[in-house]
């Protein structure tokens, strides 16, 4: 029976442990000291680390590995991708490569090994202290801050002019080191891919729709974007290129770039499970289980040909709410109930405090939706955002993030058309 070292499963990573089994793959999981109880209600035989730090997990993996070597070991999320590699290194598995998991893990590493590789990319400058980047970005504004090993938007910030550069130098003058870059403008999309012995096996383009400028949080992830076939033609080559410079041979990646006038260009990659309900969203699309696929990958198993055209349409829409304590949520029952409704969570209830939207961490909840053809896709997003509501009451004086708080009165937000594909 092969065995799977699974560093990781959190909730979207479940799936993994289903598919292994459909392989006859014994499963071990390795979790962080918190994501244990949880990752036991699916997994009989959960290690779990001494902590949160990727390093905890990665030595947790070496004993692992250690007690019995694994046929495979597969990274869930980010800060599971060095000690998937480290082991997988150690043992000469399939996978993506030590260099390029560590490139996943540092955006300025990422800048480097891209500019040598000639590929398109914002121009940037990594300082330990904004401060020091002060003269750089003086002819260059609007520029993007970012910090170097951050996933979902959190700690991404828009700096349009000196003088908020300068409130941000000094608000976040503990918080180094940082990615300094050149606002590019652009729709921004996601391309992911499944790699085998350095070919790419599956790709597909995702459409996103975020908040905007300063945070950029991400709201819609639409699967099949329609790009035009020269402007896909482009995409899939500077995909090429990122996966040749990274020295990526097997596994998942998932590479986010804007559509820019000079062409595609790269934001970040990361080398493991791309959140936000993707492969989800990719299954109802393609009708293939990307996490079976992916441990067919690593277990060196064959693989069936490979989707080209969607069978549906489908996207996941993740839902904010305006600061302050949740009175009610209305709705959720309507859109469960709803045909084009795959899945509908809310992750707040009554009582709970929302805090402001800085990061994936501040959204509330999340509604897949599938349909046979585009039109139906966007009636079905646009009942959700009619329908699904959340009301608040501001906490007067509250001011979380530097912003006055509205006084003590109800609102109720309605999760309408969000900003457009984000042009900054």
């Amino acid at each position: 029976m092969p065995e799977l070292l699974l560093i990781g499963v959190g909730c979207m990573g479940r799936p993994y442990v289903s598919a292994a089994e459909r392989l006859g793959a014994r499963v071990r999981v390795i979790e962080s000291s918190t994501g244990a109880i949880a990752a036991a209600e699916i997994a009989s035989e959960v290690r779990a680390a001494p902590g949160e730090l990727e390093e905890a997990l990665a030595g947790t993996a070496y004993a692992c590995a250690a007690e019995r070597v694994p046929d495979a070991v597969v990274a869930f999320s980010e800060e599971h991708v060095l000690a998937a590699a480290l082991v997988r290194d150690m043992l000469a598995l399939p996978g993506p490569s030590l260099h390029g998991s560590l490139l996943s893990r540092n955006k300025a590493l990422q800048r480097g090994c891209f500019a040598a590789a000639g590929l398109r990319q914002p121009e940037h400058l990594v300082v330990e202290c904004l401060r020091e980047a002060r003269h750089w970005v003086s002819d260059r504004f609007p520029v993007v801050i970012k910090p170097l090993s951050s996933t979902g938007s959190e700690g991404v910030e828009l700096v349009a002019d000196p003088r908020a550069f300068a409130v941000a130098a000094a608000r976040r003058v503990d918080h180094g080191p940082f990615l300094v870059e050149t606002a590019i403008r652009g729709a921004e999309y996601s391309w992911e891919g499944l790699v085998r012995d350095g070919q790419v096996w599956f790709s597909n383009v995702t459409a996103k729709e975020t908040t905007g400028p300063p945070q950029f949080v991400e709201l819609v992830h639409r699967a099949a974007a329609s790009l035009g076939e020269d402007t896909a033609a482009e995409v899939d080559r500077l995909a090429a290129g990122v996966i040749d410079a990274m020295r990526l041979s097997s596994g998942l990646v998932h590479l986010e770039f804007r559509l820019a006038e000079s062409g595609p260009t790269i934001m970040e990659v990361a080398v493991r499970t791309p959140g936000a309900f993707i492969m989800e969203v990719l299954e109802l699309t393609y009708g293939v289980d990307l996490f079976e696929m992916t441990l067919r990958v690593a277990l060196g198993l064959t693989l069936p040909d490979a989707p080209s055209d969607p069978v549906r349409y489908a996207a996941s829409c993740w839902l904010v709410a305006p600061p302050g304590v949740v009175t009610a949520v209305h709705g959720l029952d309507e859109v469960r109930a709803h045909p084009g409704v795959h899945r509908a969570e809310i992750e707040v209830t009554a009582g709970a405090v929302v805090e402001p939207l800085r990061s994936w961490r501040e959204r509330v909840g999340c509604v897949v939706v599938v349909a046979d053809t585009r039109a139906e896709l966007e009636r079905s997003l646009s009942f959700v955002r009619r329908t699904l509501t959340v009301q608040t009451r501001s906490v007067h004086g509250w001011d979380a993030r530097g912003l006055s708080a509205r006084s003590d009165a109800k609102r109720e937000y309605q999760n309408g058309e969000p900003a457009a594909l984000l042009d900054v």
